[in-house]
């Protein structure tokens, strides 16, 4: 388990425990997190689960491949160093206390 910090475009904060081998996506998902559309269902078929992964964490993550890549160009106001598909990020418990701030919108 690790406890992800989601927090809304509009600052509200959501603290989740989220199981590892879920993805960062499906913990937002299953808890309703507002701001993670997550339309393909996990698939990196779309751009709907883009968040902002906190400066503190960027290196800390794996790297981007080139599918999450490519889906990250249709995503809304991307950030180079820290746009992320959550669907990507898949939960160990070296991501406890990672924090993530959704977009103004998904698209």
């Amino acid at each position: 388990m690790a406890k992800i910090t989601y927090i809304e475009h509009n600052g509200t904060e959501h603290v989740i425990e989220v199981a590892s081998g879920l993805t960062v996506m499906e913990g937002a998902r299953d808890n309703g997190i507002p701001g993670i559309d997550a339309d393909c269902g996990g698939a990196c078929a779309c751009s709907t689960c883009h968040a902002y992964v906190h400066p503190d964490w960027v290196d800390r993550l794996p790297a981007i491949e080139d599918m999450e890549a490519d889906m990250l160009d249709f995503a809304y106001a991307t950030d180079p160093k820290r746009s992320r598909l959550t669907c990507q990020l898949k939960v160990t418990d070296a991501l406890d206390g990672l924090i993530v701030q959704m977009p103004e919108k998904q698209i």
